[in-house]
């Protein structure tokens, strides 16, 4: 038996007001539900605890990497690699390089980003700091990288093939 606020079995599972209920009552909500906005500061409050509820609700499908997470992979002589993500053709990575550590002259074949976490990075001449950020362009020669002292960078962009290697 269905009551007054059922939905009908035979429509799409929703309560239609006008089916349900009498029109007296529904001119009585009608007239109960205020027209005037909420107060802002109010409205501000409850969005705030709700975006911050969503938040808190959705941060286990995030990905998080502990420093000691993740496999330090070969790269190259005196050089490893840890993924970090990879989207598609893109991958997200950390590369250390040990002191005197090169790689030769490449192109990219998508932008790259560069961020020295530590330690000091050249390409060519190019002294770039910790803390120092340089983009690879998009098929531009990228001369040889070197790292005197050692570095850990971070690196954004293609997949690393063998074949981009000059």
């Amino acid at each position: 038996m269905n009551t007054p606020f059922d939905p009908d079995p035979a429509s799409d599972g929703r309560a239609t007001r006008e089916s349900e209920l009498d029109a007296d009552v529904l001119a009585w909500l009608d007239q109960a539900v205020s027209p005037e906005p909420p107060d802002a500061a109010a409205a501000a409050r409850v969005k705030k605890r709700l975006l911050r509820r969503i938040a808190a609700d959705s941060t286990p499908r995030h990905a998080t990497l502990a420093p000691a997470e993740g496999p330090w992979l070969p790269f190259g002589a005196g050089i490893t690699m840890k993924v970090l993500h990879r989207d598609g053709d893109t991958l997200s990575y950390l590369l250390r390089l040990a002191p005197g550590a090169a790689l030769p002259a490449h192109r990219h074949p998508q932008d790259e980003e560069c961020l020295v976490l530590e330690g000091e990075m050249r390409i060519g001449e190019l002294a770039i700091p910790a803390g120092g950020y340089h983009l690879g362009r998009k098929g531009v020669l990228h001369d040889r990288l070197t790292s005197p002292g050692g570095a850990l960078i971070f690196l954004r962009g293609a997949v690393p093939e063998a074949a981009a290697v000059l």
